[in-house]
């Protein structure tokens, strides 16, 4: 009767952990379309008179995608046994986020967009290695 028990509580908990990961893994996915849609919307912006409304737009949508990365690594790591790193990866990106916005409202190119490039670069990479 133990080992029964044993062996329902070893397959609900993968279960959760390939639920987790595959929330995780889309988490991702969403945080990297979102911060390529910005890329987009900033060439409009030069070229377009929506573009700066579609830009502000897209930044709240890849702050929020970059909250629900953080989310669903914590949910990986509590219900899914994931490693705790996924955390720090997905707290550095709402990091990296937060550093863009501010850049993006000061109007400071300069380091906006180039950090853009790297925080897609990085994005691309954790979906990869996921």
């Amino acid at each position: 009767m133990a080992t029964q028990m044993t062996k329902t509580a070893r397959a609900a908990r993968a279960a959760n952990a390939r639920r987790s990961s595959s929330f995780l893994r889309m988490a991702i996915a969403l945080q990297t379309l979102t911060i390529f849609l910005q890329a987009v919307s900033a060439g409009l912006l030069l070229t377009s008179s929506y573009g700066e409304t579609l830009h502000s737009v897209g930044a709240r949508v890849m702050y929020g995608a970059s909250m629900l990365y953080v989310f669903a690594a914590v949910l990986a790591w509590k219900w899914g046994g994931g490693s705790a790193r996924s955390i720090w990866h997905a707290s550095g990106f709402l990091v990296l986020a937060s550093v863009q916005v501010v850049l993006g409202i000061a109007h400071v190119p300069s380091v906006h967009l180039p950090l853009g490039v790297l925080m897609f670069g990085l994005s691309v990479l954790a979906l990869v290695r996921r």
